[in-house]
């Protein structure tokens, strides 16, 4: 079972293949349908990541796969250009999850 990226940037990609991480760029909404079907199709793609740009660009593709398969798994990653604060919204789970604010 292998992790396989979806970017729509090379630096994370480059990033990525430094780990071991194959991949692709993609910039347009049709590029990253295909990109997510193909990899979907694949069975030895355990996990798919895809940077946050991407999702808010196909976001109703992404969660209609999320909900409708078992696997892969789908992980929206932030990329170099982030804007969501990962941090702030792990915290916000835990508050949530067992009432400990941290």
């Amino acid at each position: 079972m292998r992790f396989y990226l979806i970017s729509d940037n090379v630096d994370t990609q480059m990033g990525m293949r430094l780990a071991g991480i194959d991949g692709v760029v993609v910039h347009e909404h049709a590029e990253v349908r295909d990109a997510l079907l193909a990899a979907m199709e694949e069975k030895d793609i355990a996990v798919i990541l895809i940077t946050e740009k991407l999702v808010r660009l196909c976001g109703e593709l992404v969660y209609d796969l999320k909900l409708n398969h078992k696997s892969p798994l789908i992980v929206e990653i932030p990329d170099r250009h982030a804007t969501s604060n990962i941090t702030e919204n792990i915290s916000k789970y835990i508050e949530s999850a067992i009432g400990l604010k941290l």
